[in-house]
Formats: C-alpha cells, structure tokens, sequence
C-alpha cells in the first residue's frame, strides 16, 4: 500500500505557542486500549460461511451507541501540540471529504466507474495517514476500517450496494464531527474527539465479511448526479497547477488594487492633466487607466470559486432526503464551473439547503402519486448556474406538484395578508410564500411546514444585493430563480445627487425612473405624499429630507423619481438629478459609521469625492416608517 502524500508543512518556528502534553502517552494508549475493545466485540471472521442477513436501515439510523472517551485534545493527541500542522490537516481532511461525497453520488448511478472508486479510496488512504502521523488514533482507526471495505469493492471482493454508500457517508459524516472538534481545540477550547460509534463501526466490519446483502446501488431510487464521471486525469490536472492562499492576504490584496484604482481615476480626472496638451503624457495615462483595469479584473477574478462545491454539498443533501421520505429522487446539476465571489458562496449555502428542502419535502410526490399523474415515478430536482446580462442565475428547480395560487390566496386570506375582495396576480401570489410563517402545509414534518424558511431565504438573497423569481405551473413543477451580483466587493449603481451631495443608488433596486406630472401627485390626510403611475399609488421619500439637506427642486414635478424595490415594497425615491451610472468599489464605513440606518457603505467616486452607498430598505423604514407599506391597487 503506498504512502499517503501529505502536503502538511513543518513549522518549528510557529507563530502559535506549543501546548504543554503531560498526560500524551496515557491518553494514547487509552485510546488504543478502545479501539482493541471494539475489535473484540467485532471480530473480523474469514469464515465463508457466515450467513448473509439483509440491510437494516433502521438500525443503521439508529441513535449511535458510544464508548466512554477519554477526553483528548488537540495537545493530547498531536506529539509536541503544533496547532499549525493541525489546522493544515482540518483544511486537507475537509477536501478530501469533499472528493469522497462527490466519489460515493457518482458511484450509485454509475457503479463500474472504477475512477470513481479508486478516488474514494485514496481520500481515505490519505486521511489515514495523515491521523497516524498526528497520533490521531480514532481518526486512523475509524478510516482503516472503511478503508479496507473499499479496498474490497475496488477488488471485486464486494459489490458497492445502497447500505455500503450510506455506511460510508455515516462515517465521513463522523469525520466532519471530528474535524470540528478539532477546530474547537485549535481555538483553544478542551474539546474532545467525538466517540467512536461501535454500531456503524460493526456494520463496516459486517460488510466486510459479507453478512449484509442489499440492492446494487445502481437499482435504487437514491438521488446522485446524473451526468457522467468527470476526467480523473484532467482533475488531477488542475489541481497539480493550484496554489493555497490565505484569504485573509487575498482580502488585502483586493483592497490595495481597489486604492490602486481610485489613484488612477484621481489621476485622469486632474484638471491640470486635462487642460496640458502633451500627448505623450495623456498616452502613458491612457496606458496606465488601462493597465490598472486588467489589473482589477484579475484581482477580482482570484476571489472567484466555481459553484459547483456548493451543489456538492446540496446533492447529498438530496440523497438523504430522498432515502429518508422514500421518494425516488434524480438530482441534476448543471453549470458547476460557473465562476462567482467567494462571500456569496458561502451566504449562498443556507438559502439553497431551505429551498431544496422544501422542493423535497413540498414539491415532489410520492412515486404512487405520481404514477397516477401519469408522471416517471422518479422525480427530478437539481440547481443550474449561468451567466446573465452581468449577473449569476442560479435556479432550484423540480418537476412536482408546482404553486397552486389559489390555495396561497385561501391561505392569506385565512391568516389575514390579504383582503378577500382584493385582486393578484399569479407572480403577487407566488410571493406571499415569502412572507414569515406562512406555509400551505396541512402537516408539519421534521423536513419543513412550519414556514420558516423561505422568509430566511429571501432575507438572505437581498442581503447579497439580488432577488428572486418564481416560475410554476400547477401539476407540472416550479422553478425558483435567484439572481445575484458577480462580486460583493464591486457594486454597479446610479449615481444620484441631491442638494449639492451625491449617491449611489444599486441599480439591482431600480425599477424605474420618470418626472411626474402634477395631476399624478396626491396625498394622504394631507401630508404623506403619493404619487400614482398606471394602476399603482406609489409612496414618496425624498432623499433630502432623510439626510437634512436643502434640494436644489422643491415641487415633486421638477424632481426626478426613481421607482425602487426593497423587500416586496415599491417606493418612490425623489432626488434631484441623475449624475450617471458607475461601478465603485465598496469600502467600508467603520464601527463608528457602520449602522447608520439606510447607507450600507462609501465609495470614493471618479473625481475622489466621497460618496454614500444607500440601503434603500433603511430609507424607506427609517423616513416613510408610517407610510403606506405596500403600493395600493387602484
């Protein structure tokens, strides 16, 4: 068996403080005194045979049943407490997970891929290795055993079944545990390592003998990715020409190159440069502006992560669901390559869990239910990504049940959102499933029902700068779109000015913009002014009034109104004057400046004047608190 490579660098000079390890050897052997334990109460046979018994999948979810552990720490369990070899093994471990996640949902819609299998297998060989030389013990033991498994199946000693992918996603699941453990002791908390789990432990060991029979994976209605293996030589590939940065140095270097880009604009826009006709200075500006750019782009470029690590991560969640509910499930994917800020990603996880979650659980029928829709008994549910007229489009679609608008309205009705002689359209309908708390469900399971989700998920999405979209056709499925920025550190907007001043409005808020004429304005018992334009009575904020300033325009017919959206509300913002349209990049205001209610951050315009970035949800509440929430259908 070769030996696992470690890309784990020494540090004898560490920045950190070793951890003092008085009790080291004893803990140790305490744990390998466990490990034997366990051995002897699941020995391994070579008899033949040993009679088969089929899968028991309730056993399997079972409660875990433990042995006492002796709680080790980080200083306890790595020889000489080097935290930074540690926290280099956490980041490696979690990668190597991630390629076996990938490995096991490919395996059960294509069992005879044998790169697959050799890829599954070496990510725990790796970790196995990589534990032994930290005298991670459990960690060792734990991958040894499915290790062996595996070496089985690549063997053709075993065949790869439903039972053997979910023992084997048990015990990566076991390794996350412990890798969080892990990142609490590096904190400096006295965490130990999560006990090894002797029921899921003997089912690897009863797989091994061949005591547990089960269905081919291939044969089941689990939910894995539908499209063919990957290239394991091109991955390789790619991987080979990476390097690892530290984001926090990738922070800062988006940070300089965005000065870089403010410098450069200070320069061009210089009114002594401007007015000197040396054309050989005005070229190498020209040069500069133009370097400074690619630059930029570049820079903004290395904070991109492909997406396809996130729908990973909701394509097991799928796979679970769908063993769980007994809902044979294809989960599809597509898009994966596609490039966005690394920040979004992250925000991005939880909403997509809620809303794959409810496509789950919601969405998709029973197989019987949809056999007597005269629907495939398999369901289909699964995320695309693509660009979009300068934004990412991911959509989280299914092919269940869909919206059915007239059950939402009942719904809003009963709980009092909408009045029962008021008129909707399908899309105003489909939106009322954002509202808090509010759900169709006629029973609440441990999946979804009690409304508390898709609230969470467009408070999110607007918290990234996008919005969401809703397509359904009832009996025939629903599509959710959500579109969001490339980037949260560059921010496209308009730029507005108001009494002398100027702002950024984030042109993702704008839905329009026009001069009212005198006959459109009107009010409320006389001091709430509203505008109307076509079929809707708009609420009006000025800008000036929010920020004490003296408008340059008094009467709203000589303002210009910018029709902005926030949250589901539509407001009519009222500025002076259109400046222009710009992308800035975003800084921050500080603690000192950092919650002013309706400005989310600054941006040093093109002439290095200062200008706000406006929260249009913190101008609505904080200015138009008693106006009208929602624009009145007339």
């Amino acid at each position: 068996m070769n030996k696992p490579t470690a890309k784990l660098r020494p540090t004898k000079n560490s920045s950190r403080k070793p951890v003092s390890v008085p009790s080291e050897k004893k803990a140790k052997e305490e744990a390998v005194t466990q490990v034997e334990s366990i051995n002897n109460e699941f020995p391994l046979s070579d008899s033949p045979e040993s009679e088969p018994v089929e899968a028991n999948k309730e056993t399997l979810n079972a409660e875990p049943q433990t042995l006492p552990t002796p709680p080790l720490s980080i200083a306890q369990t790595y020889l000489g407490g080097d935290l930074d070899l540690v926290a280099d093994f956490t980041i490696e471990a979690r990668e190597h997970i991630a390629s076996i996640e990938k490995g096991l949902l490919t395996l059960e819609h294509h069992p005879d891929d044998k790169d697959a299998i050799h890829s599954v297998f070496r990510a725990f060989h790796s970790i196995k290795g990589l534990a032994g030389f930290l005298g991670l013990d459990q960690i060792q033991a734990r991958t040894h055993e499915v290790e062996t498994l595996l070496d089985g199946v690549r063997n053709g000693k075993h065949s790869l079944s439903s039972t053997l992918v979910d023992v084997v996603l048990h015990s990566t699941d076991y390794l996350s545990r412990s890798l969080r453990a892990l990142d609490q002791s590096i904190g400096g908390e006295q965490v130990p390592l999560p006990a090894l789990d002797i029921v899921l432990l003997g089912r690897v060991r009863d797989l091994q003998q061949g005591k547990i029979t089960d269905t081919p994976a291939s044969l089941t209605g689990g939910s894995g990715a539908s499209s063919p293996p990957a290239d394991a030589s091109r991955a390789r590939g790619v991987e080979a020409s990476r390097v690892k940065v530290d984001t926090h140095k990738l922070d800062a270097l988006v940070e300089m190159v965005g000065e870089l880009v403010v410098a450069q604009s200070l320069l061009r826009h210089d009114e002594r440069l401007k007015h000197d006709a040396n054309a050989i200075i005005a070229h190498k500006v020209s040069h500069m502006a133009r370097i400074t750019s690619e630059v930029q782009q570049i820079t903004m470029s290395m904070r991109m992560v492909p997406i396809g690590q996130l729908f990973q991560k909701t394509a097991r969640l799928a796979r679970d669901l769908s063993r769980k509910s007994g809902k044979s499930v294809d989960f599809q994917t597509s898009g994966e390559d596609t490039e966005l800020d690394r920040n979004i990603v992250e925000e991005l996880a939880d909403p997509l869990v809620h809303m794959i979650r409810n496509s789950m659980d919601h969405g998709l029928e029973i197989p019987a239910e949809r056999l007597k829709s005269g629907k495939n008994p398999t369901g289909k549910v699964g995320l695309r990504a693509a660009h979009q007229a300068g934004v990412i489009v991911v959509e989280v679609f299914d092919d269940g049940r869909g919206l059915d608008a007239q059950k939402i309205r009942a719904r809003a009705i009963e709980r009092g959102i909408i009045s029962e002689g008021s008129e909707h359209t399908e899309e105003e309908l489909y939106n009322l499933i954002f509202v808090p708390g509010f759900s169709t469900a006629s029973e609440v399971t441990d999946v979804s029902g009690r409304g508390v989700g898709m609230d969470v998920v467009k408070r999110h999405i607007e918290r990234l700068r996008g919005r969401i979209e809703i397509r359904s056709t009832l009996g025939q499925g629903t599509t959710f779109l959500l579109k969001l920025p490339l980037t949260l550190a560059i921010i496209d907007g308009l730029i507005v000015g108001v009494g002398g001043q100027r702002y950024i409005l984030p042109i993702v808020a704008v839905k329009e913009m026009f001069r009212p004429s005198r006959d459109s304005l009107t009010s409320i018992e006389g001091t709430k002014e509203m505008v109307r334009l076509r079929d809707l009575v708009l609420p009006v904020v000025r800008l000036s009034e929010r920020f004490n300033l003296a408008p340059s325009s008094h009467g709203l017919e000589e303002s210009l109104l910018i029709i902005t959206e926030t949250e589901s509300r539509q407001f009519c913002l009222v500025v002076d004057e259109l400046v222009g349209r710009q992308e800035v990049v975003i800084k921050s205001l500080g603690e000192l400046f950092g919650n002013v209610p309706g400005v989310a951050g600054g941006a040093i315009l093109g002439d290095g004047q200062v200008g706000l970035i406006l929260d249009p949800a913190g101008v609505f509440e904080t200015q138009a608190r008693e106006v009208l929430e929602e624009p009145v259908l007339v």
